[in-house]
């Protein structure tokens, strides 16, 4: 029942992650649910090695039908990968508490800021030449990846975000282009768990074929229905977001 349980809760977090990220939203709280005695890294590295494959086979989706811009990417999850292994090893010696009080505020100026700018992320017209690009794109990985092998929550709306707001892609374009630096800063976090044992590949397993199978509907949404409709469900994911991190923070 157990397996059951976490395989539905993959299943959803697989589709919400596909198209704007936020699927730790749903699975994390399941997995803390389910075994509430088991030790938070090894929730968190089993959570990471399920979500990888559906970010992965996201990624390969979108690029079959979205016009992936790789010189531009490739560089840029590979300061994702380094910037993420970076934050992981600085959380070993700060505190990241700070951040829990300030994230709430982060996130609702970035869904205040997507409200107000009505066409922000609608039309996909890159606004830089391609070496400026690629500098802003390798700063967006390096600094968000560091974010989220320090701290996490948000980070696939936060790499949208800054590829829409810096870049001028919309938010097609810029999921499409997240998920790949999602797969660089997930492959750096199961490198660190699975180094200190903190993965149950087992379940992990079973939990990345739902996770998967959550991807492929989510993706076709996202493609079928296009920028308008990743917005859409981007303001809901922030908001949601907001409510959880404001809770963590202040409340719990």
């Amino acid at each position: 029942m157990e397996l059951v349980l976490i395989s539905l809760a993959s299943l959803l977090a697989g589709g919400i992650d596909s198209i704007v990220g936020g699927g730790g939203l749903i699975l994390v709280p399941a997995l803390f649910a389910v075994y509430p005695t088991t030790a938070p890294a090894t929730l968190f590295g089993t959570n990471k090695s399920a979500s990888v494959w559906g970010t992965s086979i996201a990624t390969v989706q979108y690029s079959r039908r979205v016009q992936m811009r790789w010189a531009v990417l490739l560089p840029a999850a590979g300061a994702a990968l380094a910037g993420s292994f970076i934050g992981a090893w600085v959380v070993t010696l700060i505190d990241p508490t700070f951040l829990r009080r300030l994230l709430p505020f982060i996130l609702l100026a970035v869904l205040l800021y997507t409200l107000a700018k009505k066409d922000l992320g609608r039309t996909h017209a890159p606004r830089h030449t391609q070496a400026r690009e690629t500098a802003l794109a390798c700063a967006i990985g390096a600094v968000i990846g560091w974010y989220d092998g320090f701290f996490g929550p948000g980070t696939g709306s936060f790499f949208i975000f800054l590829f829409v707001r810096l870049l001028g892609y919309d938010f097609l374009n810029a999921s499409a282009s997240a998920k790949l630096l999602n797969v660089a800063t997930n492959l750096a976090a199961i490198a660190l768990f699975a180094m200190k044992g903190h993965v149950w590949w087992k379940i992990g397993l079973v939990m990345a074929v739902a996770n998967v199978a959550g991807s492929l509907i989510g993706t076709r949404l996202a493609l079928k229905h296009g920028a308008g409709f990743v917005r859409g469900v981007f303001i809901v994911v922030v908001g949601a977001l907001i409510l959880k991190t404001g809770y963590d923070a202040f409340l719990r």
